[in-house]
C-alpha cells in the first residue's frame, strides 16, 4: 500500500513540474513576442512614370516576430543585422501591402532598401528627405542603440506598366501592434500632396478618388452606418409603431431626414464645437430622444406636433452620423461636397430599407393582437428600457468632465455667430415644412389626396 502511495505521489510531482514547466515556457515565449499595443506608422507613396515608390518607417519594438542580432545589454549589432532587416521589412510590410493602378494589383513589391534609424531620427520629415535618408549611408556598426529604441525604415518600388491616373492601397499592417495608427502621404506629380491619418485596416483606399468612387465609397458608408447604428434604428422604431402606413410616416421621415441633413452639413463644415465633452453629450441627448418618443408613445402622441419634435431631435441625430463621418472625409479626395451628399443618400437608404422591412412586420404583429393600444404600449417600454439604460450610462461618463465658462473673444463670438446662421437655416426649415404639411393636410380634407391611407396615429382599431 505504501508502495503504491509513493508511486502516485512521485507520478503527481513529476506532473505538476511538467505542466507547469509548460505554462512557464508559454509564458516565456509568450513574453519574448509580446505586441505592443499602440503602433505609429508614417508612409510616403510617390507615383512616377515606371514605378510606384513607397517609403515606410515602423518602430522596431513593433517587429516582435524577429529575432536582431545584438551585443552587450541589448544594443543592436549592426555589422550583423542587414539580414534580419530585410526578413522583417519582408515579413511585415512587403506582405501587408497592396497596391492598385487604375483598379488593376501591382503584384508584390520589390524590396530596394532596409535601414536601421535610431529613436531619435526625425528625418522623415518629407518624401524627398526621407528617401535621401533611406539611401544614404547606414549607421556606424560601433553605434550603441537599443533594437527597441530605433526605426526600420524600407523602400519599396511596384512597377508600372504606364502612368497611373489612379492609385489605391490596401494595407493590412494588424499584426505589428494592437493599435495601428498610419499617417500616409500620398505624393502625386503635379497635384498638391494628400495626407491620411486612420487606425487599423480601413480597407482598399483610393489615393486620388474619382468622382464615381468617392460617391460609391460614401453612399456605402452611410448605408452601412445607419444600419450598424441600434440607437438610430430605435429612433426609427418609435416613431413607426404608432404610425404604420405611408402618408403617416411622411411627415416625420421628412423632418428627420431634413433636420439630421442640417447638422450634418453643419459638422463637416466645422461648424460644431471642438469641445471633449460635446461629443459624450450628443450621444446622452440620442437616448434621451429615444426614451422621449416611446413615453410619448406610452402616453398617446399628438400627431399634429409630432412631426416638429421629430424635427428637434434629427437634428441632433445629424451630429451623431457627423462624428463617424468626421474621421472618413479624407478618403473623399476634391469630392468633399459630393461625399457628403453621398453620405446622406447611403443613410436616407438604409431608413428607407429599415421602413420597408419593419413596417410590414408591425403590420403583421398588429393583426393577430386583440387590442392595438396594448402592442403599442408593450413594444414602446422594451425600448423605453433599452433609451433609459444607455441615458444612465452615458450621462454618467458625461458628467466626468469638466466644464468651463466659455471665453467671450473674437473666436467666441465667431462661432456664435456660425451657430447663429445654422439656427436660423433650421427655422426656415422648420416654417418651410409647417406651410407644406398644412397645404397637404387641408388637400386631403378637401379630397383633393387620392387613397384612403389610415393617417390616425395612436388609434385603436
Amino acid at each position: 500500500m505504501r508502495g503504491l502511495l509513493r508511486q502516485f505521489l512521485s507520478t503527481a510531482f513529476v506532473s505538476t513540474a511538467l505542466v507547469a514547466g509548460l505554462l512557464l515556457g508559454a509564458g516565456s515565449a509568450a513574453h519574448a513576442h509580446d505586441i505592443p499595443g499602440r503602433v505609429a506608422v508614417l508612409a510616403y507613396v510617390e507615383p512616377q512614370d515606371d514605378q510606384l515608390l513607397v517609403l515606410v518607417r515602423v518602430p522596431m519594438e513593433s517587429l516582435t516576430e524577429i529575432d536582431f542580432p545584438t551585443r552587450g545589454p541589448g544594443y543592436i549589432d549592426l555589422a550583423r543585422a542587414d539580414a534580419a532587416l530585410e526578413d522583417a521589412a519582408r515579413l511585415y510590410l512587403v506582405a501587408g501591402l497592396e497596391f492598385f493602378a487604375d483598379g488593376k494589383a501591382l503584384g508584390n513589391g520589390k524590396l530596394l532598401r532596409t535601414r536601421f534609424a535610431a529613436g531619435d531620427d526625425r528625418s522623415f520629415v518629407d518624401f524627398a528627405e526621407a528617401l535621401a535618408l533611406v539611401r544614404g549611408p547606414r549607421l556606424a556598426d560601433s553605434e550603441e542603440i537599443y533594437w527597441k529604441q530605433g526605426w526600420l525604415d524600407v523602400l519599396i518600388a511596384y512597377p508600372l506598366a504606364q502612368p497611373a491616373t489612379r492609385i489605391s492601397m490596401d494595407a493590412q499592417l494588424q499584426r505589428l501592434g494592437e493599435e495601428t495608427q498610419t499617417v500616409l502621404h500620398f505624393v502625386p506629380p503635379n497635384s498638391p500632396e494628400r495626407v491620411f491619418s486612420y487606425v487599423g485596416a480601413p480597407g482598399r483606399i483610393e489615393l486620388d478618388p474619382g468622382f464615381w468612387n468617392a460617391t460609391a465609397r460614401f453612399v456605402g458608408l452611410g448605408f452601412s452606418h445607419i444600419l450598424s447604428g441600434i440607437d438610430h434604428l430605435l429612433f426609427l422604431f418609435c416613431l413607426i409603431v404608432v404610425a404604420r402606413s405611408v402618408w403617416a410616416l411622411v411627415p416625420v421621415i421628412t423632418a428627420f431626414t431634413l433636420a439630421h441633413s442640417i447638422t450634418l452639413v453643419s459638422a463637416a463644415l466645422s461648424l460644431t464645437p471642438t469641445a471633449l465633452w460635446f461629443p459624450p453629450l450628443i450621444e446622452t441627448l440620442i437616448a434621451l430622444s429615444i426614451l422621449y418618443m416611446a413615453c410619448e408613445n406610452i402616453l398617446g402622441p399628438q400627431a399634429s406636433r409630432r412631426w416638429m419634435i421629430v424635427f428637434a431631435f434629427g437634428l441632433i441625430h445629424g451630429f451623431g452620423f457627423s462624428f463617424i463621418l468626421a474621421d472618413r472625409m479624407q478618403f473623399a479626395g476634391s469630392h468633399l461636397l459630393s461625399s457628403l451628399l453621398a453620405f446622406n443618400v447611403g443613410v436616407e437608404l438604409g431608413q428607407l430599407l429599415v421602413l420597408c422591412l419593419l413596417v410590414p412586420v408591425l403590420r403583421l404583429f398588429f393583426k393577430y393582437l386583440p387590442s392595438e393600444r396594448v402592442g403599442v404600449v408593450l413594444l414602446s417600454a422594451f425600448a423605453a428600457h433599452s433609451a433609459w439604460h444607455w441615458f444612465t450610462e452615458r450621462s454618467t461618463q458625461l458628467l466626468e468632465y469638466r466644464w468651463q465658462a466659455p471665453v467671450l473673444d473674437a473666436a467666441f463670438l465667431a462661432a456664435a455667430m456660425r451657430w447663429g446662421m445654422v439656427l436660423i437655416a433650421s427655422a426656415a426649415v422648420l416654417w418651410g415644412l409647417g406651410e407644406l404639411f398644412g397645404r397637404l393636410g387641408t388637400s386631403r380634407r378637401a379630397g383633393i389626396t387620392p387613397g384612403h391611407l389610415d393617417d390616425s396615429v395612436g388609434r385603436s382599431r
